[in-house]
């Protein structure tokens, strides 16, 4: 039997709703739960995996755990689950440990990459499977399916075979399985990655949508920062099994706190120096001195003079002039030749090289704009940023 009907368990209480929501969806909302991780270790042999994890995920909330493949994040999720053991430390769901529970009793579901949809059952078969084998009444039972079924708008698919369905209505069917025990939490290992793109970002809508129906707790692993972005209210950032931030879509895109993260998050451009200055505000600006390419102020909570520490300004926060050989050498501007040129619709993507130290930049611009002022590939160009853009990154 797939460990996906295994690893649900049911609520059990009823209440009476009002006509325009489900009691599926009131039970779920009245008994959503919100997961702590404390100092999770998790050990292959001599393999740590995750190490001293401490996380929390508010109750009926979206968060992702998202980074590279091998940096923890699914070891992570299947802890939570129970379909792996916790090497150290502790995972609650509400104020209880569930450590040394199976997955079955803790009232959560889980939904796989691949579904795990029985072939030789239809729809409302699978739908219904993680039901029966709990022992629920078949009227109750047909009940829930025929509300799961109308929720994910799949009514009319009952009676079809998964080999009948598209990509996105698998998912829906995988969805309305593991929402049809009442968990109150629903895990999700990656279930957009077998979509191709279009179909991905019609179906994460989706998601989203149901979550805030049901209001209740999802976690989800996913490596495509897309996706997290548009998904959650909280990302939690992993690599080599510790988490390097938590925060929400915007802090994450606007001031991710280390190189890692700025490099994931993707066309940050990075550059390494010593602190020179700091001036205590709130926050701070610190000065850089960036071998060969000059002074460099950016913002930042705080920083010890004389440090090795790094900068970060994203490609679409630079502006972009054919290089003068009369301007004077300013804070925050380097010159660079431009390498590549590459029209990817709406926004041009611009490849460059620095002058002094040959190291790659990427610079970002609405295509419209780009085409007011075109520039060509080997033009020597001056780049710019404001301090404001210039985020400090101290490791």
């Amino acid at each position: 039997m797939s460990e996906a009907f295994v690893s649900t368990s049911v609520a059990t209480s009823e209440t009476a709703t009002p006509q325009d929501v489900s009691v599926t969806q009131q039970v779920i909302a009245s008994n959503t739960q919100g997961v702590v991780l404390r100092s999770v270790t998790k050990k292959y042999g001599s393999v740590v995996a995750v190490e001293n994890v401490n996380l929390d995920i508010p109750a009926g909330s979206y968060c992702c755990l998202l980074g590279p493949s091998g940096c923890g994040k699914t070891s992570t999720l299947r802890m939570i689950a129970g379909h792996e053991d916790v090497t150290s430390g502790d995972v609650l769901i509400g104020d209880r440990r569930v450590n040394d529970l199976p997955p079955a009793k803790r009232n959560t579901a889980m939904v796989f990459q691949n579904y795990a949809l029985f072939p030789h059952k239809t729809v409302r078969e699978n739908v219904g499977f993680g039901l029966k084998m709990r022992g629920i009444s078949k009227a109750e039972r047909d009940r829930r399916v025929d509300e799961m079924l109308a929720i994910v708008g799949l009514e009319k698919f009952a009676n079809r075979k998964p080999n009948m369905l598209s990509g996105g209505q698998q998912q829906r069917v995988a969805l309305a399985r593991a929402l049809a025990t009442r968990p109150q939490v629903l895990l999700l290992d990656e279930p957009l990655s077998a979509l191709d793109e279009s179909l991905r970002v019609k179906t994460r809508g989706e998601l989203r949508r149901l979550q805030r129906q049901f209001g209740m707790t999802f976690i989800q692993v996913t490596h495509a920062q897309d996706e997290a972005f548009a998904l959650a209210d909280q990302i939690v950032v992993m690599d080599h099994g510790h988490i390097d931030q938590v925060g929400t879509p915007t802090e994450i895109f606007t001031t991710p706190a280390s190189r890692f993260v700025a490099r994931f998050v993707g066309d940050n451009n990075i550059f390494v120096g010593k602190v020179t200055s700091v001036i205590p505000n709130s926050p701070a600006i610190i000065q850089l001195e960036v071998d060969k390419l000059g002074t460099f102020l950016c913002k930042g909570l705080t920083a010890d003079v004389g440090m090795t520490a790094a900068c970060c300004v994203r490609s679409d926060r630079m502006t972009l002039k054919p290089f003068n050989p009369g301007t004077l050498p300013q804070p925050n501007q380097i010159s660079a030749r431009i390498v590549a040129i590459e029209f990817t619709g709406y926004v041009t993507r611009v490849s460059l090289l620095t002058e002094a130290t040959n190291e790659e930049l990427i610079y970002k611009v609405r295509t419209h704009d780009w085409l007011v002022a075109p520039m060509q590939e080997g033009q020597l160009v001056t780049l710019n940023w404001s301090t404001d853009d210039c985020i400090f990154l101290p490791h």
